[in-house]
């Protein structure tokens, strides 16, 4: 079973960047494709970008296509969301998750996957 654990979340002006990190632990990060997710207060948990095991196999929202980038460090353990020309409306607690069940990048359902981080909070000021 592996854990997520993630960071880099924080308070950026619109406009602005910020990387998220997500360190696993108790797995090899090598054996799962890997997805990142967010919520924002009173709305479902939306997907945002996914990412194959080897990360030669990329998935992103439209809503962030373009402004975000999936990629994974598997020596490392560690999965990013390079986030750039952030808007008001990308707000929310982010999410990695996990599913062994893929090779390439999962598609944009939730139920793909086993394992969960605790999330990390971004917030956009404009």
């Amino acid at each position: 079973q592996v854990q997520l654990v993630e960071s880099g979340g924080g308070l950026v002006q619109a406009g602005g960047s910020l990387r998220l990190s997500c360190a696993a632990s108790g797995r090899t990060l090598s054996t799962y494709a890997m997805g990142w997710f967010r919520q924002a207060p009173g709305k479902e948990r939306e997907f945002v970008a996914s990412i194959g095991r080897s990360g030669s196999t990329t998935y992103y929202a439209d809503s962030v296509k373009g402004r975000f980038t999936i990629s994974r460090d598997n020596a490392k353990n560690t999965v990013y969301l390079q986030m750039s020309m952030l808007k008001p409306e990308d707000p929310g607690a982010y999410y990695c998750a996990a599913t062994a069940n893929r090779f390439g990048a999962p598609p944009p359902i939730y139920r793909e996957y086993d394992y969960w981080g605790q999330g990390t909070q971004v917030t956009v000021s404009s």
